[in-house]
């Protein structure tokens, strides 16, 4: 009579197996969440330094890109760094500036601080290869300092679309000029009249300069008022330097906004 083989405890390698995966899946939840954990300490400081240094009422949004955090920190060089805040006020009586609600954003490449310094807060050996800083320059503004000249109601800012962006030599070039439409409302003796004008704006001197080479009314029979209307929307828009103190370079014409950008590098988190 043949003897029977013993079976094999498959089961308790299975379970064994199971154990593993399962002890795996909550360590590598568990890393990740730390890591995460640990970019929002950090996202904190840089906000808390930010809001000191931009002026502002609240702490700015700031995302630190790039996976793991933890690589990152250990090397003291954060790769990405994003700054977003709305609604900014600037104003300088000297300069003239008067400003309610820019959006602000800031790219920041390589900040180089030790982590124990950053979740300390002490960042002031800190330090940005570069900086990439853009303001936005909402219709609400436009209306504001449009109205100091003549009255205009609901102005909107577009891309003028009509126009053919022009081949520059240098692609990677900043553009310094664009085409927009502006549209909205002016008030004649009593009489409200809409108004859609083309033109351009350009950089000039680190500021916007509104330029109108054409206004449409609806009122063909008060084309009279059009040269008025064209200089009273030549404005020159002046935000003063970008975030860091970045020097504007570029221009834009953004659905709702006009964008200036330019960036600067070696630059200081904060102010020594």
């Amino acid at each position: 009579m043949t003897a029977q083989t013993p079976a094999r405890p498959r089961k308790k390698k299975s379970r064994r197996g199971k154990f593993l995966i399962v002890t795996l899946i909550v360590l590598a939840v568990l890393l990740v969440a730390a890591d995460f954990a640990l970019a929002a300490a950090g996202e904190y400081q840089i906000a808390q330094r930010m809001r000191e240094k931009l002026q502002l009422n609240e702490d700015p949004s700031v995302r630190i890109n790039g996976f793991p955090f933890a690589l990152q920190a250990l090397r003291g060089d954060y790769q990405h760094v994003e700054i977003r805040a709305s609604g900014v006020p600037v104003k300088d009586e000297q300069q003239g500036v008067d400003l309610r609600d820019l959006d602000v954003e800031a790219d920041l490449l390589h900040t180089r601080v030790e982590l124990a310094d950053l979740l300390a807060g002490n960042v002031s050996k800190a330090t940005i290869d570069t900086v990439k800083g853009s303001v936005r320059i909402k219709a609400l503004d436009l209306n504001r300092l449009a109205n100091q000249v003549t009255p205009f109601d609901k102005l909107s800012i577009e891309p003028d679309n009509r126009v053919a962006t022009p081949t520059q030599t240098d692609p990677a070039a900043p553009k310094t000029t664009a085409a927009i439409k502006l549209s909205g409302e002016t008030n004649v003796a009593g009489k409200v009249v809409s108004l859609t004008a083309y033109g351009q704006i350009a950089l000039v001197s680190g500021a916007i300069q509104i330029n109108i080479d054409d206004i449409e009314l609806n009122d063909a029979s008060l084309k009279q008022i059009i040269p008025q209307l064209r200089q009273a929307l030549a404005i020159k828009i002046d935000p003063g330097t970008l975030p860091f103190g970045a020097v504007p370079t570029a221009v834009e014409v953004e659905s709702g906004s006009f964008k200036l950008s330019g960036q600067i590098a070696d630059v200081p988190l904060v102010q020594r």
